[in-house]
């Protein structure tokens, strides 16, 4: 794993959910470090310095390959896979930093803050972008989309994305989430699926 790239507020009903103008504005990104991955089997810790912790359900796409300036046309030749990734955010620390025109990383890119499943690769699955995404958490549906309802779709963002940066095998992008974000406390069981990739169950301890 070499980078994690996350990309802000890519469905419309989250957009508007989190007070923003859901129409298709350039794509913004934030990074999650790589030892911020939590395996698929293994609990989330609820962090420290934070009474307000959100789950976000979101698409992971796994580079194979990079490069600079990738056209929209070619950018899924770059995809090794796809997983099922939570997005863990400190939801006031996040909160905060906006308030005070800082950075987001204390909210973002925290310990265990970006649970993923194991990677499926394309080849066996081809590139979905049509499909249900949702989040359950203790049984109850907190958060339901669709994969067609990405405002910058996944060949888009690639390119978007390899425009700022280089992008290189091992890449991860966490390519948004639907509305219904919400909290959660220790003792929670989240679980996670997105159509035609697979489910990811997490425990909060």
């Amino acid at each position: 794993m070499r980078r994690i790239y996350c990309v802000g507020r890519n469905y419309a009903a989250h957009a508007i959910e989190m007070g923003h103008d859901p129409d298709r504005e350039p794509p913004f990104f934030f990074q999650k470090n790589p030892d911020n991955i939590l395996p698929a089997g293994s609990d989330f810790p609820y962090p420290a310095a934070s009474q307000d912790v959100h789950f976000e359900v979101e698409l992971v796409v796994a580079l194979a390959k990079g490069g600079a300036d990738i056209p929209v046309g070619s950018a899924l030749e770059c995809v090794y896979g796809y997983g099922v990734g939570i997005d863990m955010t400190r939801r006031d620390l996040q909160a905060e930093a906006k308030k005070l025109q800082r950075p987001w990383e204390i909210g973002k890119a925290f310990e265990s803050s970006a649970p993923c499943s194991v990677i499926v690769p394309a080849s066996k699955i081809g590139h979905p972008d049509q499909g249900e995404i949702w989040l359950e958490v203790n049984g109850a549906r907190r958060q339901t989309g669709n994969l067609n309802q990405m405002i910058w779709k996944v060949p888009e963002t690639i390119s978007y994305l390899s425009g700022l940066f280089t992008l290189a095998a091992g890449d991860l992008i966490y390519s948004g989430t639907p509305a219904g974000v919400g909290a959660v406390t220790q003792g929670d069981i989240m679980v996670a699926h997105v159509d035609g990739v697979g489910t990811l169950e997490v425990r909060v301890v």
